[in-house]
C-alpha cells in the first residue's frame, strides 16, 4: 500500500487533479438540478451494469433526460442497439420500469446518509446493485461510497490490496472491500468519490464519470 499511497499523492500534485476536482464540482452541483436530470443519471448507471461506460455515455447524450423519461420502449431499445451497447432488452426493461422513480431526487434526499440511500436503491430499482447504486450517488454529489467496478478491483489486486479478484460481489464482500478503500482514503486525504477517479485514472488513463 505504501507505493500506492505515494503514487496517488504524486497524482494529486499533477494536472490530473484539476480534471478530477472539476468532475467532483460538477457532481456537487446536482443538488440544484431537476429530478429529471437525476433520473437521467440513474438510467446511465443502469446502462453501465456489466457494460461499457463509454457507450452508456453516448446513449445518455442521445436520449437526454427527456428521452429517458418519456421515449417509448422501442426508441430506447433502438438507441441502445445503435450504440452497440450490451443487453438491450434488459436495459430497456429496467429503464422503463425505473420510471416509477422519476421523482428519484426527492426520494434520495430523504435519507440522512449515503449508505441508507444506497440500500434503498438496491432494494427498489431493478437492474442495479451496490456498484451501480454507488456510481449513481457519486454522480449526483454523494462522496462516501465506493464504486467497485472491474477496473478498481483489478487495480486493487495489482497493488496488493486484494489477494485475488472476488468471483462475485455479495454484500459482505463488497462492504469488506469498501472498508479497505476507506483506509486508503484516510492515508491520502481523499473521500471515496475522489479516490475512485484517481484509481480509475491509474488503471485506464482516463477520467470519465
Amino acid at each position: 500500500m505504501k507505493q500506492l499511497v505515494k503514487d496517488i499523492l504524486k497524482l494529486k500534485k499533477s494536472d490530473i487533479r484539476k480534471v478530477i476536482d472539476k468532475k467532483i464540482s460538477d457532481f456537487e452541483k446536482f443538488k440544484n438540478k431537476s429530478t429529471k436530470e437525476w433520473f437521467s443519471e440513474l438510467c446511465f448507471c443502469i446502462l453501465t451494469a456489466n457494460s461499457k461506460a463509454k457507450t452508456a455515455i453516448a446513449i445518455q447524450k442521445r436520449l437526454g433526460a427527456k428521452g429517458f423519461c418519456t421515449s417509448c420502449a422501442k426508441d430506447v431499445k433502438q438507441c441502445i442497439i445503435d450504440n452497440k451497447h450490451r443487453f438491450h432488452n434488459n436495459k430497456t426493461k429496467y429503464i422503463v420500469e425505473a420510471r416509477k422513480h422519476i421523482d428519484i431526487k426527492k426520494k434520495i434526499q430523504l435519507f440522512d446518509n449515503d449508505f441508507k440511500a444506497r440500500e434503498w436503491l438496491v432494494d427498489n430499482v431493478k437492474g442495479i446493485g451496490l456498484k451501480e447504486s454507488s456510481h449513481f450517488l457519486r454522480n449526483v454529489g454523494y462522496k462516501n461510497v465506493a464504486i467497485l467496478d472491474r477496473h478498481i478491483q483489478n487495480l486493487m489486486v495489482d497493488r496488493g490490496l486484494l489477494t485475488e479478484k472476488p468471483q462475485s460481489l455479495n454484500k459482505k464482500t463488497y462492504l469488506d472491500i469498501e472498508n479497505k478503500l476507506s483506509l486508503l482514503c484516510k492515508k491520502v486525504n481523499l473521500n471515496q468519490a475522489e479516490l475512485d477517479f484517481y484509481l480509475w485514472y491509474m488503471k485506464t488513463g482516463e477520467v470519465l464519470k
